[in-house]
């Protein structure tokens, strides 16, 4: 069957996080008036960063979303100590939310411009909370894709074949009919073929060896 719909992973594909380790002393500074050294701040966001992936697939709608918010700055908070610890953990929401950014890689956005006026549906098929539309509008690439679908939202991750099957329902084609991209090998490349898609291995960095048989690519320029 001819490729009629492209599936995207997000992070580390379509979008980049910013180092926040910075932006999160500069912000418990002047926010709260509290030093901190950069490798507390760097422990702390890996605490935070492993409790939001083993549950970010929670946060579904805006009320469970703002409870896991919660419980990670309530971590930050304590990770941090001293007086942060003894903070409500709603006060440190903000500083957290606005210390991690996401921006676009810079191909992005011609090329999924480019694609859609080759044709193809472009629907965006990812491991995260339903947040990611937010991330999408602020970095404006959600006016250049036909579709979201979250793990949060269809209750499942990546690499189970039923959040495929919810993004290709979204692009309305058939498995053999759409290729994934991602930059996980494990999540998007195998969890792509086992559910029937063909695959492509984003591999921004260059310096690892693709999967037998599986296409690799430097840049989301190079596709379809």
């Amino acid at each position: 069957m001819p490729l009629r719909a492209i599936l995207l992973d997000a992070l580390g594909t379509l979008v980049a996080l910013e180092p926040p380790t910075a932006p999160l002393k500069q912000l418990v500074r002047e926010r709260h008036g509290v030093e901190v050294t950069s490798a507390d701040a760097s422990r702390a966001l890996r605490a935070e960063m492993a409790h939001y992936r083993a549950n970010c697939i929670r946060a579904a709608d805006a009320a469970s979303l703002a409870a896991l918010r919660l419980e990670c700055a309530a971590l930050v908070g304590r990770e941090l100590g001293g007086p942060l610890a003894a903070l409500d953990a709603a006060v440190l929401v903000p500083t957290l939310l606005d210390s991690v950014r996401f921006h676009a890689y810079p191909e992005v956005p011609e090329t999924l411009a480019r694609l859609r006026e080759e044709g193809f549906a472009l629907v965006v098929a990812s491991n995260w909370d339903v947040s990611l539309h937010d991330v999408l509008e602020r970095t404006g690439l959600d006016v250049r894709l036909d579709g979201v679908v979250t793990s949060a939202e269809v209750g499942v991750a990546k690499p189970d074949a039923r959040l495929f099957a919810a993004a290709l329902s979204v692009a309305g084609v058939g498995a053999d009919e759409a290729l994934h991209v991602g930059d996980s090998v494990e999540e998007d490349v195998e969890g792509a073929l086992r559910a029937g898609l063909d695959a492509a291995w984003l591999d921004r960095e260059g310096d690892s060896a693709a999967p037998p048989g599986v296409r690799r690519i430097a840049s989301l320029d190079e596709l379809p």
